[in-house]
């Protein structure tokens, strides 16, 4: 999950996810909410929430500079009834229902691999851990 929809403030990163006037939340920000069109108003930060696992797949095969496996997973956050799903990769193996965090990472990819002038590049952004239970 790269850093269009993270804002960095100071030394800090924030996950962002949009409200409309209606109340659905949208990620990555869009010109319109994705449910029903209305103007996303706000921004949400849910860096410190957890989320829960949808369902996940491992890529074996992955673009020049990407970790190899490269596990992702679809998460589900809930923000004041309403609900988000992001992709993103994952820190560690996950399971569906597993409960996980965004942690912010500096370089998701070498930068040295990318097709475009290094500098011309940013690759940090957000993947999810796996938030051991309390039992």
């Amino acid at each position: 999950m790269t850093n269009n929809s993270s804002e960095r403030e100071g030394t800090k990163s924030r996950l962002l996810v949009y409200r409309c006037e209606n109340g659905h939340l949208n990620y990555p920000a869009h010109p319109s909410c994705t449910t029903c069109g209305s103007e996303l108003r706000e921004s949400v930060d849910i860096t410190t929430k957890s989320g829960e696992v949808v369902t996940w797949t491992r890529a074996t095969t992955t673009p020049p500079g990407v970790r190899e496996p490269n596990t992702l997973a679809i998460v589900e956050f809930s923000v004041d009834g309403e609900t988000v799903r992001i992709l993103g990769g994952v820190v560690d193996d996950v399971a569906v229902g597993d409960s996980v965090e965004p942690v912010f990472v500096e370089q998701l990819r070498d930068p040295e691999e990318a097709i475009r002038h290094t500098d011309s590049q940013s690759w940090s952004g957000f993947r999810f851990q796996r938030v051991e239970s309390e039992n």
